[in-house]
């Protein structure tokens, strides 16, 4: 004859419910508590309006040099003994101007350099290389 053993034999459920609703309310929070940690030190003021103002954001120019050796000015193709003369024109606009050289890999390297010395007589002092991330 067998004893009927005196444990509960059931095993126990995991209720799914209540877990989501308790990711959820953390996912919400978490969201809500985001949006409050940036802080600004500034006092609030209501600005006057001006019809002249301009934003102090520096104009960033793309220089791009491909792989065939010619030479694009934003989306405009542009000789090299032009590019100074140029450069000088956007900076008699705006001082501040960031310029970036994009040099294809294929192009030589002497003809970035090139350019490079261009910008640097025509005046520009903010000249970024744009390469791409190692992944």
């Amino acid at each position: 004859m067998k004893l009927r053993n005196l444990r509960i034999e059931t095993q126990p459920q995991l209720m799914i419910i209540p877990m989501i609703d308790i990711i959820f309310f953390l996912l919400v929070f978490f969201m809500m508590s985001t949006l409050y940690m940036v802080e600004q030190h500034t006092i609030p003021v209501n600005l006057p309006q001006a019809a002249s103002a301009q934003q102090d954001k520096p104009v960033s120019i793309n220089i791009t040099v491909l792989d065939s050796g010619n030479i694009m000015f934003n989306q405009e193709e542009i000789p090299l003994n032009l590019l100074a003369k140029r450069v000088s024109l956007e900076l008699g606009k705006q001082t501040d101007n960031v310029f970036i050289l994009r040099g294809d890999k294929q192009v030589a390297y002497g003809q970035v350099i090139a350019v490079l010395d261009e910008l640097k007589q025509a005046g520009a002092h903010r000249v970024s290389v744009a390469v791409e991330k190692v992944r």
